[in-house]
């Protein structure tokens, strides 16, 4: 059945895969309440405890996928256990010039420079307030494109203040490679700085509501040498990150099929079966170099339920899909759900 969905939208507007993309999105965030039913089939019930919060399955939908929260409604009934939306930042901004979306068909491979396209960070806080998903809502944050580096920190703040009551954890994007200079600030100096005010904003935010503080996590790029990795997550343990989300998209072109080379040379990140390996090796030297002490989101290159337990078995506390689930449909997140209540082996 999705094989036919899958045709038509890869034929739909053209090719273009934005505007496939949104269309399906709009189509969702119309019809999501009436897909409930979905659920049964699609959702699997293999609850997990990772930094505190309850997942009902491991498998998440990762940020990029929507945005601006549109589509909340869909995504637990196609069996997701958490949604991530996002990232967002505290200026609504457009993004960059299109065409800038590319499906790589033979290599399963995306290629995307959106540059955190999206409506700002106090238009998703109104869209969210009543209207969470039933499974945990993750909040990517990421920079305004126009704010310079010297004021990010300020500017991730804005962001994280505006979305506090309605994350249930919230991650410091500072690995996309479509805003410019960005991933500056995954260097040990500029991420200290970021992640200690941060750190301090989610207890003060905590404390004026009484709660515990909301979970904060570090995604970062696979194009990362091993020591700055590790510099990485020095910074992280120093400061009580709560985890890391392994990985982002990857600068490198390694991988791609010979039919989709006339690609090679688009600017972006790229996402699909190329990244598999290289996000897996990222999970696996983060979770020894951690004694598993930080959780890890693994994400990149999960297009089947092998990829997946391969990720679980290099340390992944939780999966997320997006390509995957370009190319293979709400079939792939119950089936690696499935595998996970058939095999729930904590990693390590």
């Amino acid at each position: 059945m999705y094989e036919l969905i899958k045709r038509g939208l890869f034929r739909f507007g053209g090719g273009d895969a934005e505007v496939a993309h949104h269309w399906t999105t709009a189509i969702l965030a119309r019809t999501g309440p009436a897909l409930a039913p979905l659920r049964r089939y699609f959702h699997v019930d293999a609850p997990t405890t990772v930094f505190g919060v309850r997942f009902p399955n491991p498998v998440g939908l990762a940020a990029g996928m929507d945005k601006d929260g549109t589509a909340l409604a869909a995504w637990p009934a196609l069996g997701f256990g958490h949604v991530e939306v996002g990232t967002v930042t505290a200026l609504p901004q457009p993004g960059n010039p299109k065409p800038r979306l590319f499906r790589l068909v033979d290599s399963e491979a995306v290629i995307n420079r959106m540059g955190f396209n999206n409506a700002g960070a106090e238009a998703l806080a109104r869209r969210l307030a009543g209207r969470k998903p039933s499974v945990p809502l993750g909040i990517s944050l990421g920079k305004s494109k126009i704010v310079p580096l010297t004021e990010a920190v300020d500017d991730y703040r804005a962001s994280l203040r505006a979305l506090y009551p309605h994350g249930d954890y919230f991650a410091i994007n500072v690995s996309s490679p479509n805003t410019p200079g960005l991933r500056g600030l995954q260097d040990r100096k500029a991420l200290a700085e970021l992640v200690a005010e941060l750190t301090l904003e989610c207890a003060a935010l905590a404390e004026r509501d009484r709660s515990q503080p909301r979970p904060l996590l570090v995604k970062i790029a696979p194009d990362l040498t091993d020591e700055a990795i590790g510099e990485v997550l020095e910074v992280c343990e120093e400061h009580g990150i709560s985890g890391l989300i392994a990985t982002n998209t990857t600068l490198s072109r390694d991988g791609i099929a010979a039919r989709d080379l006339r690609f090679a040379d688009e600017a972006g990140g790229l996402s699909g079966r190329p990244l598999t390996k290289r996000a897996r090796e990222v999970v696996e030297f983060v979770h020894k170099q951690t004694g598993g002490r930080l959780p890890v989101i693994g994400v990149g290159g999960i297009l089947d339920v092998d990829d997946a337990a391969r990720m679980f078995d290099a340390g992944a506390s939780l999966v997320q899909i997006y390509t995957g689930f370009i190319y293979r449909g709400p079939g792939l997140v119950r089936r690696i759900s499935r595998y996970r209540k058939d095999s729930p082996v904590s990693p390590g």
